[in-house]
């Protein structure tokens, strides 16, 4: 391969991979599912230098399995690595609020606020997308609080993990207003500067996140 067609090939491995990735943790792609280099060519319109390296990728990940003179065949997410999932992100997400609230500048605490005053709004009006979506503006703005990229790497993971392989939405009537006074109690110990109030506030919001995923959808 020379140099321009490696160029061109790699972000497009790193497309390939995120786009089979989703499908993978989604279900779209069946757990044992077989995925030859000629499928993945036809259904996703690529040649086979990207398909070779996003392969490589996804088994790096656990995603697929490459059995001998079998092929590869992918490895989707079951009941219990939803729940450990849940329990390792539990832990960085505690550690994540300690380091910020000990480290973000009133820059990032003023963001938190502006969030949570956008949450409030949106949960007023029932709109669940908008709600979500800062949802996750105001983890990763914590994420970015930490001045540690390893951590927030590995939390981005985490979310990726557990977003694509949620099953389609379903919400009570409560659930915004409920994601919102547990976002506020997070954004209190921020107010306060108090790491261990913060910790705690997070572990509840990650218990209860685990809840309603494993009790409403499996």
């Amino acid at each position: 391969m020379d140099k321009k067609t490696e160029e061109i090939s790699q972000p497009l491995s790193n497309t390939l991979f995120t786009a089979i990735q989703k499908d993978i943790l989604s279900g779209k792609i069946k757990s044992g599912e077989k995925l030859t280099e000629q499928r993945i060519c036809k259904q996703y319109d690529v040649s086979r230098t990207p398909v070779r390296e996003a392969l490589r990728q996804l088994e790096a990940d656990g995603l697929i399995e490459n059995i001998p003179h079998r092929g590869a065949f992918a490895i989707g997410l079951s009941r219990r690595d939803i729940s450990d999932l849940f329990d390792l992100r539990a832990q960085f997400e505690m550690k994540a609020v300690e380091w910020a609230i000990q480290r973000m500048d009133e820059e990032g605490v003023d963001k938190l606020r502006e969030n949570i005053e956008f949450m409030e709004f949106y949960t007023m009006k029932g709109d669940v997308e908008k709600v979500l979506s800062f949802n996750s503006q105001f983890h990763d703005i914590i994420y970015n609080g930490t001045q540690n990229r390893m951590l927030y790497q590995t939390l981005h993971t985490y979310q990726t993990y557990l977003k694509h392989s949620a099953p389609p939405k379903s919400f009570s009537d409560d659930y915004l207003n409920t994601i919102l006074a547990e976002h506020r109690a997070i954004f209190s110990a921020f107010e306060t500067k108090n790491p261990d109030e913060g910790r705690e506030a997070m572990q509840v919001h990650m218990d209860h996140s685990k809840l309603r995923r494993m009790s409403k959808f499996f």
